[in-house]
């Protein structure tokens, strides 16, 4: 399925009756577990100057939240990121971010409303942190595709290796990159609109 470059503003469509049409918007979840890069995707891929709602660990947090392989980092999400890409002069797609720290689940039984699809982002060291992602679309019916973030460009696993221990039903897309880069980010969602469109339970609006 062919997508002009985001950065091509290709301008409003136009109906049948020559007035113009906004493009379809989309809502997608960003997801995965605590650490995994689902602020840094969302900021890279933005076209607009990413929302985020990260604060700093503090030792309330202390034998709550699980640090095991990122201990390093000082600050988490407590709400949600939001951003936008417009994929196509038909298509924009609005990003939302989920939190990652288990004490926060209870937000996605709301920001999951209204979603079309979904990214699991996973991380190679700590592949059990994805779990509870996917069975979560899983149990919703959600569509999801699964983007392996290659820390530092590094790639670990193959893809059949990342299938075979996440799980996964044959015809889940499993994209590899660094979401640094808004290439690779885009790379994920474009194989989630692809995802989408092959996928009768969520047709992906068309526009107008």
């Amino acid at each position: 399925m062919p997508y002009s470059d985001s950065d091509d503003q290709a301008g409003s469509l136009v109906s049948a009756a020559g007035t113009p049409t906004a493009p379809a918007a989309v809502k997608i979840l960003i997801a995965g577990g605590f650490g995994v890069g689902k602020t840094t995707m969302v900021g890279s891929v933005s076209e607009v100057p990413p929302l985020h709602t990260e604060e700093q660990l503090t030792v309330a947090g202390l034998g709550v939240d699980d640090l095991a392989g990122v201990e390093q980092k000082t600050t988490t999400t407590v709400a949600l990121d939001f951003g936008r890409i417009t994929v196509s002069s038909q298509l924009v797609l609005y990003l939302f971010g989920t939190p990652g720290q288990e004490r926060f689940w209870f937000m996605w039984n709301d920001l999951v409303n209204g979603a079309l699809g979904a990214v699991v982002l996973a991380d190679t060291r700590r592949l059990e942190s994805s779990f509870a992602s996917i069975d979560f679309f899983e149990s919703r019916g959600v569509p999801f595709v699964v983007g392996v973030n290659c820390f530092d460009g590094i790639q670990d696993r193959t893809v059949p290796e990342v299938r075979d221990a996440l799980d996964l039903d044959p015809n889940v897309p499993i994209v590899m990159g660094d979401m640094r880069s808004r290439q690779a980010s885009r790379d994920v969602l474009v194989a989630l609109v692809n995802h989408l469109m092959a996928d009768d339970r969520a047709p992906v609006p068309t526009g107008g």
